[in-house]
């Protein structure tokens, strides 16, 4: 593809047509008359007024200024457009939901992110953020659920804004249980809105289901119904060391995962469990995703177009103004100042 340079396109060239309007209603309209029914007896200053101005052209910025604002009005109504280089985009059909769990059990902080243990919600933002941002061309959503579900970005392909708010969930958000039926069921219904080409569904919890309306195996079978494929993240550790009153002692901080029905949605729906022991393990997650989900690029170009109406639009409103509040006096002691440099000039060429 040839690389194209900048341009300026007028989107409605026709309203060019418009611009001798004037000129032709000056030139050909009958002039308007008055018609005075009474005595006019004027007075010698009027008269003597008469006199100065007679044979006098209209005065030069009378003529200039409206003339400037009726061409800037006439090109605002073109609106005219910049128009920059051709940018390369790459678009895929793939419509793909993140669902994040955010129950009180994400905060236990089993997750090492460079030498210091972390919460689990923190090591999932760490992650999500490389993943977000590989799937470009591609249409992600962003689903928070604890004790309900819901939408906290739309499918879109501004994958920046889902990346700030994916950084601002918090707990306490959506509640303190976990609605892994209701996270399945909102994404299957926000999957739907868009035709159908690899939905993917990828749910990231470290519990079990234990609020909600939906059962998450029903809502698995609604998902397989529609197409849609849902792979499951287990994420927490198998092992803590915490302090106790008699030294210290191993706990396992994911005895509540519920590995069995988040196997069973996988399978169900042709996608697969993943256990995430680890940031890494996390991280290898993410990554086998994108080489399971491959994205199917096609590279199309568009022209980045901003308008400019305004700037024109802007001026002839300043020239209006002008003209209609500067007096007509200052006009004519302004056009008297121009025809006095003019006969000064003419004055000195004839000395010299």
């Amino acid at each position: 593809m040839d690389k194209e340079t900048h341009m300026l396109s007028l989107e409605w060239p026709w309203f060019l047509l418009l611009l001798p309007m004037p000129f032709l209603i000056y030139r050909f309209a009958p002039a308007f008359k008055t018609q005075q029914s009474e005595v006019f007896a004027p007075s010698l200053m009027m008269l003597a007024e008469q006199k100065e101005q007679t044979g006098h052209k209209p005065h030069l910025w009378l003529m200039i200024l409206p003339s400037i604002c009726w061409i800037c009005l006439i090109l605002a109504a073109c609106k005219p457009t910049f128009v920059g280089e051709p940018q390369a985009i790459i678009n895929s059909d793939r419509n793909m939901m993140l669902a994040v769990d955010l129950s009180d059990s994400m905060k236990e902080e089993d997750m090492e992110v460079q030498g210091r243990l972390v919460n689990r919600l923190q090591a999932v933002k760490a992650v999500l953020t490389d993943f977000i941002e590989k799937r470009s061309g591609d249409r992600l959503g962003l689903i928070l659920f604890a004790s309900k579900a819901y939408v906290q970005t739309p499918l879109t392909f501004d994958l920046n804004t889902l990346q700030i708010l994916m950084d601002e969930a918090a707990f306490g958000l959506a509640g303190r249980k976990t609605a892994i039926g209701d996270a399945i069921g909102l994404s299957v219904k926000k999957l739907l809105d868009l035709p159908e080409s690899n939905r993917v569904l990828i749910l990231l919890t470290d519990g079990q289901n234990t609020a909600g309306e939906i059962d998450p195996l029903q809502a698995a079978k609604l998902a397989a119904q529609e197409g849609v494929k849902i792979y499951t993240i287990g994420i927490g550790a198998d092992e803590l060391v915490v302090q106790g009153f008699f030294g210290p002692r191993r706990i396992n901080p994911s005895r509540d995962l519920d590995e069995v029905t988040l196997t069973k949605i996988a399978k169900d729906t042709g996608g697969q469990y993943y256990r995430a022991r680890s940031l890494e393990e996390l991280g290898q997650i993410y990554t086998l995703l994108d080489s399971l989900e491959a994205i199917e690029m096609e590279e199309q170009s568009i022209r980045p177009e901003k308008s400019l109406f305004h700037y024109p639009l802007a001026l002839a409103l300043i020239l209006a103004f002008l003209i209609i509040t500067i007096p007509n006096r200052w006009w004519l002691n302004l056009d008297n100042l121009t025809r006095s440099i003019k006969k000064n000039n003419s004055k000195e060429e004839v000395n010299v």
